[in-house]
């Protein structure tokens, strides 16, 4: 994907869009709710009676992506921005930062879940580790009241850079961190304004619902209920009766933990694939996020703001049982102490590959402490070399996809890498940085938006893994993918390439989107970004052009462009296999599908790999 093209593209369409935004010279307040981790199509009246309304009676976004890999804060990073992953270089979860991350313990595999660690990175990454203006920073310097709150992470990074704020000219941020040391302070308005409403200046914690279990103990029985609930009543009867007072534009940003955090630990179906996170622990995680928008939408009508309000819903991703099952990973056949077996232990990509290239283990998550024989790695991540402080190889793991970095860009270990990984039945498709070469099997990590201006270190592999659908008639409710992470066969993950992870949630409502309308084009998170600052009437100083497009044809007036269908198909490896990525287009624009071997990835059929279409 070049990057002049999609600016191309993103260009044509915001100024189309300027003839529905430009009804009104008062921009309209804007929500932006993120259900973590919704599938979908699991919405329906009896599921999530309240999102139902949203997409029936305003838009219904039915053909909506994850960008991949589909984690949690590199979608954060689109939808604040409305920018790719490659420029914001917010690749996964769990990146590898090429330094060690003082509040993570000193690791170079840092977890970007964790307000400290993200500042970290903004410090030593000149200021912004995204390098890219988000939309609240932009709404806050515009003069609009702004605030986010909600899950820690992504909570933050709606506002990251600015720091510590300390009275209401700053955004309001909640998340889990709140009234702890490393929260960002509350300001004394805020603190004032929570005493007198009886809430608590500190965040709940979230009890059961954060219960993972193990290998022999269930997980979690009980959605996040308190803590959202706090969270709900925070954002209806203290932060909206704030804004409404002040007099001007607002935007809230209500980051639900929710379904994510009750499927990712669900303890419905301990060591089983079904019914995964199609039990009753996930539903009642769908619904609590629900209740939590209904509250939200209450609180509009009782302040007088419905009509002035626009609410967009959108997911960042999908969600998939796990599966833990591997004929030919030699770490499966090995026996660990917290891991059933014949089942893949935490880690085992690290494992795998050490075996593969004969490189010494390193733990970056235990003082970079040698692996030794029967045990993995703390976190999964992992340093392949003689020299952990230099290593060759660098593992990080995240879930349905992996990183794997080469921080001295070695092409005959690339190479060496790839060849072994395509021994592997857990592998559907392999991406490669373009810098590296062309490798069978495998297509550039450009084709996929992962190249752009990126200031943190770019992966030199992004590996997918394996996925199929069990379990009932629709596949992306029923997906299930083998995931590199501590949570067990039959808990919920994400991260992959498949179309169970890649469609998430996306709907809207308010006086700038039509009634009634189903748009059936392809969108995604960095659309919903770059939407936002359409309908706020922000002005990004882009420092990369791998942008969405404004969704114009949600908004009255809009031009509705049209879509095609194509694929992008690798040379075959040795043993055949090759990278396929099924794609629509709007304009110039690319919308990822599924992507991965034919027959293992959920979304594209073993008959895709008959087609002969446009190489790399």
């Amino acid at each position: 994907m070049r990057r002049s093209v999609v600016m191309l593209s993103a260009g044509l369409t915001l100024l189309s869009a300027g003839t529905a935004f430009a009804q009104s010279n008062t921009p309209h307040n804007l929500i932006l709710f993120v259900p973590d981790g919704l599938r979908g199509r699991i919405v329906t009246q009896e599921s999530a009676p309240a999102m139902a309304e949203v997409r029936d009676k305003g838009v219904n976004f039915r053909n909506s992506h994850s960008l991949f890999p589909t984690f949690t804060t590199a979608n954060a990073s689109a939808l604040a921005t409305g920018h790719y992953l490659g420029d914001t270089g917010d690749f996964s979860n769990t990146i590898y930062t090429g330094y060690p991350v003082g509040p993570a313990d000193g690791t170079v595999t840092p977890f970007l879940e964790v307000d400290p660690v993200i500042l970290d990175a903004d410090e030593h990454f000149g200021g912004d580790y995204l390098n890219e203006e988000t939309v609240l920073k932009m709404a806050r310097a515009k003069g609009f009241s702004t605030a986010a709150m909600g899950k820690l992470g992504p909570t933050l990074i709606f506002d990251h850079t600015d720091k510590i704020g300390a009275d209401g000219l700053h955004s309001i941020v909640i998340d889990d961190a709140t009234g702890g040391k490393n929260g960002v302070p509350l300001s004394e308005e805020m603190k004032a304004a929570l005493t007198k409403a009886g809430l608590a200046l500190a965040t709940p914690p979230r009890g059961d619902n954060a219960k993972a279990g193990d290998a022999r103990t269930p997980g979690t029985l009980t959605p996040n209920t308190a803590q959202q609930a706090w969270f709900a009543d925070v954002a209806t009867k203290v932060v909206l009766p704030m804004f409404k007072a002040r007099n001007k534009p607002f935007v809230l940003v209500f980051w639900s933990r929710d379904p994510d955090g009750s499927q990712h630990n669900t303890g419905d179906s301990l060591n089983t694939v079904t019914p995964g996170i199609n039990g009753p622990t996930s539903l009642a995680g769908i619904k609590n996020a629900d209740d939590n928008l209904a509250q939200l939408r209450k609180a509009l009508d009782d302040l007088g703001l419905a009509a002035s309000t626009n609410i967009i819903i959108s997911s960042d991703h999908g969600f998939s049982t796990i599966s833990k099952e591997s004929k030919t990973s030699p770490s499966a056949k090995i026996a660990y102490d917290d891991t059933p077996t014949d089942f893949l232990p935490m880690g085992f990509l690290a494992l795998d590959l050490a075996k593969a290239l004969d490189l010494p283990l390193f733990d970056p998550n235990d003082k970079n402490a040698r692996v030794a024989a029967n045990a993995h790695s703390k976190a999964g991540n992992g340093l392949l070399g003689q020299d952990p402080a230099k290593p060759d190889l660098v593992v990080a793991t995240n879930g349905g996809s992996d990183l794997i970095y080469l921080p001295n860009r070695d092409k005959k270990l690339a190479d060496r890498t790839i060849k072994a990984l395509l021994e592997q039945d857990y592998i559907s498709g392999l991406f490669v940085d373009d810098s590296l070469g062309r490798f069978p099997g495998t297509l550039p990590m450009s084709q996929i938006g992962l190249k752009g201006k990126a200031v943190t270190p770019t992966p030199s592999i992004v590996v997918n893994f394996r996925s199929y659908a069990a379990g009932c008639d629709e596949p992306t409710n029923c997906s299930v993918e083998i995931a590199d992470t501590s949570l067990r066969q039959g808990q919920g993950m994400h991260g992959s390439f498949g179309r169970g992870d890649t469609l998430n949630f996306t709907a809207a409502i308010g006086p700038d989107f039509k009634a009634g309308y189903a748009d059936p084009l392809p969108v995604n998170n960095a659309d919903v970004g770059m939407t936002i600052s359409q309908l706020l009437g922000l002005h990004p100083a882009n420092a990369g052009g791998l942008i969405g497009r404004v969704m114009s044809e949600a908004l009255p007036n809009g031009i509705i462009p049209k879509a095609a269908d194509g694929t992008i198909t690798s040379k075959p490896a040795a043993n055949g296999l090759r990278t396929i990525v099924k794609f629509q287009r709007v304009l110039s624009q690319r919308y990822f599908d599924a992507a991965g071997f034919p027959g293992r990835t959920v979304g594209l059929d073993a008959e895709a790999g008959k087609q002969k279409t446009a190489g790399q």
